[in-house]
């Protein structure tokens, strides 16, 4: 079993910064790709950004330039800093983790339960 919590949303003005966390827990051994998704009303779930576990980073080009992904030392949390907020970005984030569990399965339908983000014009 593998849970992932959000935290770190909020409502805010246009251009101003908010700063997303997600922590990983439960049986599993590794994460092997991090990432954040983000689904607005009345649209389809799509990728922001993900860390693989080489350190290879995507984002989409959205938020290219403006947001930030990482993990901490041990890769059981992902951050998304999220610089210059547009309208556009309002949505509930979703954490997701592709992950290896004890067993050595993996397994990549690892999501958290979401964290909304309102943006103000």
């Amino acid at each position: 079993q593998v849970q992932l919590v959000e935290s770190g949303g909020g409502v805010v003005q246009t251009g101003d910064s908010l700063t997303l966390s997600c922590v990983v827990s439960g049986s599993l051994r590794i994460v092997n790709v991090f990432g954040w998704y983000r689904q607005a009303p009345g649209e389809q779930r799509e990728l922001v950004a993900e860390i693989t576990l080489d350190g290879t980073i995507h984002y989409s080009d959205d938020v290219k330039g403006r947001f930030v992904v990482s993990t901490d030392n041990v890769r059981k949390t992902l951050y998304l800093q999220m610089n210059g907020l547009k309208p556009e970005d309002t949505a509930v984030y979703y954490c997701n983790a592709d992950v290896t569990i004890l067993t050595w399965e993996r397994t990549s339908d690892n999501w958290g339960r979401g964290t909304q983000v309102t943006v103000s014009p």
